[in-house]
């Protein structure tokens, strides 16, 4: 059961802070958080609130307003790609967003935010994951081997940055550890440096590999 006007009462009343409020009504901060923030929005003070139902009040934060259609619409897709660059954040896109359009509406960060979140759930699941700069690096043998004149199979390594997809290959005779770590000393040199994210675990073969 919400408690809304119960936080608004600990926070504008009685000025006690997110954690005190969270703990004292057994609800997460981020909900306090939520809650405040809507209040805040919404231009509510304590003498507003007191004269208000905890339905009414309900009514009034949490069900959302036709929202006028001349917000200047951001890119997401485009946001989704910069969110993989190393320290980019959803706040700094906004206000990079807000400046750009000052003489236009935008949406608010709370909005902002809201909106990139559903247009993120709507792209397939191997889309989703975000890569930040120089973080990790992906390697495996990749498709079938390769014949040579000789009579002899080749087979590719490939190793890829996660964010960049900035990509390595060779070829070696084998699959053996020695041609793995060869492979992956030559990749890192190619690449001119390491992964922020140290090596872990077992190398399985034919299973794409990650250095974490």
């Amino acid at each position: 059961m919400r408690k809304i006007k119960d936080v608004l009462r600990l926070k504008l009343d009685a000025q006690l802070s997110h954690r005190q409020i969270a703990a004292a009504l057994g609800m997460s901060k981020a909900v306090v958080t939520k809650y405040l923030g809507l209040a805040a929005a919404a231009g509510l003070d304590w003498a507003a609130v007191q004269g208000i139902d905890e339905v009414a009040l309900e009514r009034r934060l949490l069900v959302a307003p036709e929202r006028p259609r001349d917000h200047v619409q951001p890119d997401y897709g485009r946001l989704h790609q910069e969110l993989r660059r190393k320290g980019m954040t959803l706040m700094l896109l906004w206000e990079e967003h807000r400046a750009d359009y000052a003489d236009r509406q935008t949406y608010g960060y709370t909005q902002f935010c809201e909106n990139y979140r559903r247009f993120a759930k709507q792209l397939k699941r191997s889309m989703r994951q975000v890569h930040r700069a120089g973080e990790k690096l992906f390697i495996d043998y990749a498709g079938p081997t390769i014949g040579l004149t000789d009579g002899s199979r080749a087979h590719i390594f490939v190793a890829a940055l996660g964010a960049s997809s900035y990509t390595y290959a060779c070829a070696t005779p084998h699959e053996t550890m020695k041609d793995w770590l060869e492979s992956t000393a030559r990749a890192l040199a190619f690449i001119g440096g390491v992964p922020q994210l140290s090596p872990a675990g077992d190398k399985a073969v034919n299973q794409q590999q990650q250095l974490m």
